[in-house]
């Protein structure tokens, strides 16, 4: 998952340093040893960096040295050094990524730190860090999609307050279209994650098990009913049915002031503004509104935990680095600095001011993810078959036929070894 979050920051005006946490003076016992930490591209700011290893180097006497990598090719990467006799002590996995990690046996369990620390973790957040019912990693952040939108076209449509439901957020998009000669929404055919969140909320799995095997449940009624909510969408726009939001990208498309609004990611306000500069100053932002205004709709909750290897030679000053990093004080920093979601919904208040942050962080608690199976990383691979089964519905086909088409892919990526 691409990490731009800090430039979304820049939008909103939140940048602020917290200085290190006191502690208890370091073991000598530690003293000369160094602790690995992989975190990937954009996750940990500067001076989080320094406050963090301060407070570790303060508590335990050892020093922390982090090693940044990037997303592209990082599953194999991780893959291999969790199989090699020196691993990394401390890994940054992506959330979704993490059973399959904890299915090769790579990551240590985390029962006992999750009994210490763990009391108050988001359950929607901390749920991806549980394979076979262990814990095997600790939730970090995550951030989700939110409605970026344009407030002078919505102006000119004579519109005064953001939607609170569904229905009322189709009446504002079929306001745009009559009274204005803006796109009231670009949505392209197959912005698959923002479909996956509409199927969270409606109940739905998209697989089941069959016999000791896992296999498409696409065509479930409640995954058609997440369709038909996106199809209705989708009427409203005029993108491209077989594309998704990178080609062309949704935030350059919007930043020509020629669109009302589109579901994005917050550091996508910041590519808007790149390619626009004008555009900035009438950007707003929302959450996806749900079925009832009690709720938000539900999303797809991309993010980060903290696994510690199992052949780490370091277990307990990896574990003490867990705890100061998602430490109140170290995660409400990593909060205000990224603008990412904490772990804890006590530590939201660290987002005030940062608008985008503020939109995101009410999918927390009725957000999720694709499903937690080791399994899954297979169906996503392009070309991806639901995003063929979204298209395939948006032009005409039934929700039952599209899902008929492409099953016998999804199942046989299913039964690949991963």
């Amino acid at each position: 998952m691409k990490r731009k979050l800090a430039a979304a920051i820049v939008i909103a005006g939140m940048m602020v340093s917290v200085s290190a946490c006191g502690g208890d003076d370091g073991d000598e016992g530690n003293a000369g040893q160094t602790l690995t930490v992989w975190a990937m591209d954009g996750s940990t700011p500067d001076q989080w960096v320094k406050d963090v290893s301060a407070a570790f180097e303060k508590k335990t006497g050892a020093k922390v040295k982090f090693e940044t990598q990037k997303w592209d090719g990082i599953q194999q990467k991780i893959t291999t050094a969790l199989s090699e006799s020196t691993p990394p002590d401390v890994i940054e996995v992506g959330n979704t990524q993490t059973p399959a990690y904890a299915a090769t046996g790579g990551l240590a369990e985390l029962e006992d730190l999750k009994k210490e620390i763990g009391a108050d973790w988001t359950p929607s957040v901390s749920q991806s860090s549980v394979y076979d019912g262990k814990q095997y990693a600790a939730p970090w952040y995550f951030t989700s999609r939110v409605v970026i939108y344009n407030k002078k076209i919505w102006a000119q449509a004579g519109i005064k307050d953001v939607p609170k439901t569904r229905d009322e957020f189709f009446k504002d998009l079929e306001t745009i279209d009559k009274k204005t000669d803006a796109e009231p929404i670009y949505l392209p055919g197959q912005n698959w994650y923002f479909f996956d969140g509409l199927t969270i909320g409606q109940g739905a799995d998209l697989v089941k098990k069959q016999g000791d095997k896992y296999v498409s449940n696409l065509d479930d009624p409640k995954v058609a009913k997440a369709m038909e909510i996106y199809k209705k969408y989708a009427s409203y726009s005029k993108a491209p049915k077989d594309k998704d939001e990178a080609t062309p990208q949704q935030a350059e498309v919007f930043a020509k002031g020629k669109t009302g609004a589109f579901i994005g990611m917050g550091w996508e306000a910041a590519t808007a503004v790149n390619a626009n500069k004008a555009i900035e100053k009438d950007l707003g932002y929302f959450p996806i509104p749900g079925e009832s205004a009690d709720k938000p709709e539900s999303v797809f909750l991309g993010g980060s935990n903290l696994a510690v290897a199992a052949g780490s030679k370091k277990q307990e000053l990896a574990k003490e680095f867990l705890r100061i990093a998602l430490s109140d004080q170290y995660e409400g920093q990593l909060a205000k600095l990224n603008g990412v979601i904490p772990n804890k919904k006590a530590l939201e208040s660290n987002l005030k001011g940062n608008l985008v942050a503020e939109a995101i962080a009410p999918g927390a608690a009725v957000g999720g993810t694709t499903p937690l199976i080791p399994e899954w990383g297979a169906v996503e691979n392009n070309p991806n078959p639901i995003k063929s089964y979204m298209t395939s519905v948006l032009n005409g086909k039934s929700p039952a036929q599209a899902a008929k088409q492409v099953e016998d892919e999804i199942n046989k990526r299913l039964a690949q070894q991963n």
